[in-house]
């Protein structure tokens, strides 16, 4: 017997503009490309993911078009977005102002090493799993 749930939430389910999702493509592909650049470069992961160009032109993306995903499954993959940049930042900034004052007992230096590690790790993530859920046109938080 049929799931009579699933027909009528694809029924009650706005219509996504198609050109959005590739915009979301778009967007994921830029924070990739941050990441790609802190592997490839003499940057670290989380440096060029909240400094870097790229994820930056990608945040400002997704404040442009924010409204435009209102209702549908995407507005859940631009708050997604949002706050993977937004959290980075303030995750890399308390891991500094942790890390500096203990480098005076020279704890702090492993210290801000492993916390840039586990963020680039957690950044990697959120994007991978952003990006397979938008594949799946499935929206995040499920």
């Amino acid at each position: 017997m049929p799931d009579s749930a699933t027909p009528s939430m694809a029924a009650d389910a706005p219509r996504v503009d198609e050109s959005l999702v590739t915009y979301t493509n778009v967007i994921y592909a830029l924070h990739s490309l941050s990441v790609l650049i802190g592997l490839t470069t003499f940057h670290t992961i989380v440096g060029s993911f909240v400094w870097g160009l790229p994820s930056i032109i990608a945040v400002i993306m997704n404040y442009a078009r924010r409204s435009a995903t209102h209702g549908t499954f995407l507005e859940s993959h631009f708050r997604w977005q949002i706050r993977t940049f937004w959290f980075a930042v303030l995750w890399s900034f308390v891991i500094w102002a942790v890390s500096v004052p203990l480098m005076v007992i020279l704890i702090g230096f492993p210290l801000l090493i492993l916390g840039h590690y586990a963020l680039a790790i957690w950044i990697i993530y959120r994007i991978v799993r952003g990006w397979l859920a938008l594949r799946d046109k499935r929206p995040m938080y499920v």
